[in-house]
């Protein structure tokens, strides 16, 4: 039972749907389809869509997403629904010219957006609604408008370098040279024609036709190698799932090129102390060691399996694991851990559980905020950057190739008992999103935290040379932290995002969560 003297927010509880996203009005879209009649991918699908128009700084039809779906007491499926690189892409490109990453803003950081194929493969095979239903609400808040919550207007106003010096994308979201103000009215209109092509053709209503013909312009005008051929060919893949054991769960993850399998490795380091017995501060270091360990592995080997192979039983085995254990010592912190490439920091996270108690853990994202900030205007589509993330030195697993996917940040999570998915949880922030797993759980199966509150706990991230800090840590802490050799930082924001909905097989109750870092909230009926 939490403390109802101290600040925080209770668990919503519910028996015949839930929903938990980072956005209010996603989250009431959700709902809404659950109450309709609609199962949990139709939810799902719903969220990611109005999140997509009201949270354009985070994500939208223009970027990627990953997804795990638990049907009632199936094992998980996992879709990979990242883009890949044009055809004609130069490889040697950006090695010959010295930089170390391709511009963040240039067309050749544009990979073929995937998150629309993705959404219409699960709509597909596991939804129960037509399109047009499912994307109502989105079209709705396109066309019709939506306002501007606080932690959108605060995001929009760190980041409106991205798009202000991009007149295209400066006319749709610096309205008159202004960044929106909390409770200002928005609307993208050109995005909502989208949402109805796409409802009524599917997926070729994006990737054929006149919206792919105006995103190729786009690229292409600005020096891109983007052609017809590329959009038709992206297609999303039903992957094998990754999975270790932890206090007596199963926890699930997407294979590489996403970073679950980074999480996974954090845990197994993990289980072999008695968490629950260490002190704080001894708790935030032993998170830190692992989480640098695990991410050297992921910086080094983690890329498209189609480019390279990543033995994920290799990564997780007793003597990889125990090779970690051995070298860290509790009262001094190893080397630091160093990133030489982009940050990863703008992604929206949705879970929904429907009345069956199928279970959807999905993720998509733009990249960095704004994404690339190239801007098609003719559809209203906002690209991403992910092509950002490759590695511009050749014979690195993730460097710059043809038709290849990048390694990525964003990952859904799926928590399972003895065959069932008991649940679906994620963690928002970029880089972030593995250690973030990882310490979740812990917080939940170590600590007995309902997850709300552990959701709520406060975060560290060791990342880059630096230990972050949230400010809610005690200075006795950081002191204690300090002395062991961290470098120290307290955050300047709160770290990540988190949202969870838990599954009472017993009772038939679903216990939600979403944390006060975002916006958003989990609601039931």
């Amino acid at each position: 039972m939490r403390d109802f003297m101290a600040v925080g927010r209770s668990v919503a509880v519910a028996d015949n749907g839930m929903a938990a996203t980072s956005h209010p009005q996603a989250t009431l879209a959700a709902v809404e389809i659950l109450k309709a009649g609609g199962n949990a991918i139709d939810a799902a699908l719903a969220a990611v869509a109005v999140q997509g128009v009201v949270e354009p700084q985070m994500t939208g039809i223009g970027g990627d997403c990953f997804a795990l779906y638990a049907p009632k007491g199936g094992a998980p499926i996992a879709l990979n629904g990242s883009g890949r690189t044009p055809a004609k892409t130069d490889a040697g490109r950006h090695a010959a010219s010295g930089s170390r990453d391709v511009p963040p803003t240039s067309p050749e950081s544009v990979t073929i957006p995937g998150a629309i194929d993705a959404w219409c493969t699960l709509s597909r095979d596991h939804g129960s609604k037509p399109l047009s239903e499912v994307f109502a609400a989105a079209i709705d808040a396109a066309e019709n408008g939506f306002r501007i919550t606080p932690r959108v207007a605060a995001d929009w106003a760190a980041f409106r370098t991205r798009v202000e010096d991009l007149p295209d994308a400066a006319a749709q979201f610096l309205p008159n040279g202004n960044v929106p103000a909390i409770g200002d009215k928005r609307a993208q209109p050109a995005l909502a024609a989208t949402f109805r092509r796409i409802a009524r053709e599917g997926r070729a209503g994006f990737y054929e036709g006149e919206v792919a013909d105006d995103i190729v312009a786009t690229l292409r005008g600005l020096g891109g190698v983007h052609d017809a051929d590329d959009f038709a060919a992206q297609r999303s893949d039903y992957v094998t799932p990754i999975s270790t054991s932890y206090q007596g769960h199963d926890v699930v993850e997407c294979p590489p090129n996403g970073q679950g399998l980074a999480a996974l490795m954090i845990l197994r380091v993990l289980a072999g102390y008695d968490v629950a017995a260490l002190s704080e501060a001894d708790r935030i270091h032993l998170l830190a060691e692992a989480t640098k360990a695990a991410y050297r592995a992921r910086d080094a080997y983690f890329c498209d399996p189609a480019a390279g192979q990543v033995d994920a039983a290799l990564f997780l085995s007793d003597t990889y694991i125990s090779a970690i254990r051995s070298k860290i010592d509790m009262t001094k912190a190893s080397a630091p851990e160093t990133w030489d490439d982009t940050e990863h920091r703008d992604t929206v996270y949705v879970t929904v559980v429907d009345r069956d108690l199928n279970a959807v853990s999905l993720i998509n994202s733009l990249f960095y905020p704004f994404g690339s900030g190239i801007y098609a205007t003719k559809s209203g589509v906002l690209l991403h950057n992910r092509g950002w993330s490759f590695r511009a030195s050749p014979g690195h697993p993730n460097s710059l190739g043809p038709r290849k996917r990048p390694m990525h940040t964003i990952i859904p999570g799926m928590l399972m008992k003895n065959g069932r998915a008991v649940m679906p949880f994620g963690v928002m922030g970029g880089h972030y999103q593995a250690c973030g797993h990882a310490n979740f759980l812990s917080n939940v199966l170590d600590h007995g935290m309902d997850i709300q509150t552990a959701a709520e706990a406060p975060r560290s991230f060791a990342f880059d040379e630096v230990l972050e800090l949230e400010t809610t840590i005690p200075d006795a802490i950081k002191d204690d932290l300090s002395a062991r050799g961290h470098n120290i930082k307290w955050a300047d924001a709160g770290i990540g995002g988190c949202q969870a909905i838990q599954i009472d097989h017993t009772r038939g109750v679903l216990l939600g969560a979403s944390d006060h870092r975002k916006d958003g909230l989990a609601l039931g009926f």
